[in-house]
C-alpha cells in the first residue's frame, strides 16, 4: 500500500488491498501511509471513511456473517423487530444482537459477567450454570467477588470546622 500512496500521489482513506481484510485500512498523506485497525467487530466502511458495523458498511466479503461466522436464526418479523440476542457459542462473555432479526452484531458483558441465554441478559458467572466456570483460570475467586461487590470507600473524616458553612451576618443598626 505504501507504493500505492506514492505512485498515485493521492491522499485520503483507502481499504486494504486484500479484499478479505476488512478491519484494516490506510490513510495516505504526502505519499506516506498509516495503517489503521478498526476495533474488534467493526470493518472499514469505504463510503463513510470510518469503521462501522459490517451490515452498515455493505462491503463484499466483509458481511456480518463473514466477520463473525455467526448466522442469526430465522425468526418471524415481529420477533426480528425486537433485535433478539443469542449467546456466542464460543465465548460466554459475548453475545450477538440480531438487528431486525438478520444482521448479527457482537456485544459483550462486563468483566466477571456472562451472557445468560435464558434471560437474554448479562449476569454474574456464578448465576449462569452453563458458564459458572467461565472465569476459572482467568480470574481468582477474590477478583470475581470484588467485581461483584466492589469495596465502598469510606468518606474521609474532616478535622475542625466544617467548610462551606453558611455564615450568619447580623445587620448593623443605624
Amino acid at each position: 500500500m505504501n507504493l500505492y500512496c506514492v505512485l498515485k500521489s493521492i491522499e485520503g482513506y483507502f481499504a486494504h488491498e486484500e479484499k478479505n481484510i476488512c478491519d484494516k485500512f490506510y490513510f495516505c498523506v504526502d505519499g506516506k501511509f498509516n495503517q489503521i485497525i478498526c476495533p474488534n467487530g467493526l470493518v472499514y466502511n469505504e463510503n463513510a471513511g470510518i469503521c462501522s458495523w459490517p451490515d452498515e458498511a455493505k462491503r463484499k466479503g466483509c458481511t456480518s456473517e463473514d466477520v463473525f461466522a455467526f448466522d442469526c436464526p430465522k425468526v418471524p418479523e415481529s420477533v426480528g423487530l425486537t433485535h433478539p440476542r443469542y449467546a456466542d457459542p464460543e465465548d460466554c462473555q459475548f453475545f450477538y444482537v440480531c438487528i431486525n432479526g438478520n444482521a448479527p452484531r457482537r456485544n459483550g458483558c462486563k468483566l466477571g459477567q456472562v451472557f445468560d441465554d435464558v434471560t437474554k441478559r448479562c449476569d454474574w458467572a456464578k448465576n449462569v450454570p452453563e458458564c459458572a466456570d467461565w472465569y476459572k483460570g482467568r480470574l481468582t475467586e477474590q477478583q470475581l467477588k470484588d467485581l461483584e461487590s466492589p469495596p465502598t470507600p469510606r468518606p474521609k473524616a474532616t478535622k475542625g470546622k466544617r467548610k462551606n458553612r453558611p455564615r450568619v451576618v447580623e445587620a448593623e443598626e443605624d
